[in-house]
C-alpha cells in the first residue's frame, strides 16, 4: 500500500507537511491514552507534531498489510500495521500503528497501541504537556475548558 509507505517515510523524516495530504479531512485517531478519538485533520496533524517531538529513537521495525473492520462504521477497509519502537522519558515503548484507508487510499482511521503500561503513562503525560503547550487543548481546570474537555486524563 503506497500510502503506508509514504506515511512511514514522512514519520521517519519527521515531515508534517508530507502527512497532510495522506489523511482524510475527517480522520479519526484512536490513542492508547484517551478513550475518545482525536478527530479531524488539523487536530491529528497537531497531535503528530507533538508526537514527533516527544518520541526519542523512534523507528519502524516491521509491517503487515490486509483488511480490518473500522471502528467508526464497522466496514472492512484496506489496512496496514506498522510496528515501532521508541523511548519516552527513558521508558522503552513497543507499539503498532494501524492505518485504515478510504477508497482513494488516504488514511481515514489511525489506531495506536503501545506497551508496557508504564510507557503508556509516560507517553500520555508527555503528549498532554505538548498539546497544552501548542494550544490544541486547554489546560485542565482552565476557564476555557468545558466539562467534557477538562482533563485529557488517561482513560478519557
Amino acid at each position: 500500500m503506497e500510502t503506508a509507505e509514504r506515511f512511514r517515510a514522512a514519520v521517519e523524516k519527521r515531515d508534517l507537511a508530507a502527512l497532510d495530504d495522506l489523511f482524510t479531512e475527517d480522520i479519526r485517531l484512536y490513542s492508547p491514552v484517551k478513550f475518545t478519538p482525536f478527530e479531524g485533520r488539523p487536530m491529528v496533524l497537531g497531535l503528530f507534531g507533538v508526537l514527533l517531538r516527544t518520541f526519542e529513537d523512534f523507528r519502524y521495525t516491521g509491517a503487515f498489510e490486509g483488511t480490518a473492520e473500522t471502528s467508526a462504521d464497522g466496514e472492512e477497509a484496506p489496512s496496514a500495521i506498522l510496528l515501532f519502537r521508541a523511548t519516552v522519558d527513558g521508558k522503552q515503548i513497543h507499539g503498532i500503528d494501524l492505518l485504515q484507508f478510504d477508497e482513494a487510499g488516504r488514511v481515514k482511521e489511525f489506531t495506536v497501541m503501545v506497551r508496557p503500561q508504564s510507557a503508556v503513562h509516560a507517553l500520555g503525560e508527555a503528549v498532554l504537556t505538548g498539546l497544552i503547550a501548542d494550544g490544541l487543548v486547554p489546560r485542565p481546570g482552565s476557564a476555557r475548558s468545558q466539562p467534557a474537555e477538562r482533563g485529557f486524563r488517561l482513560g478519557d
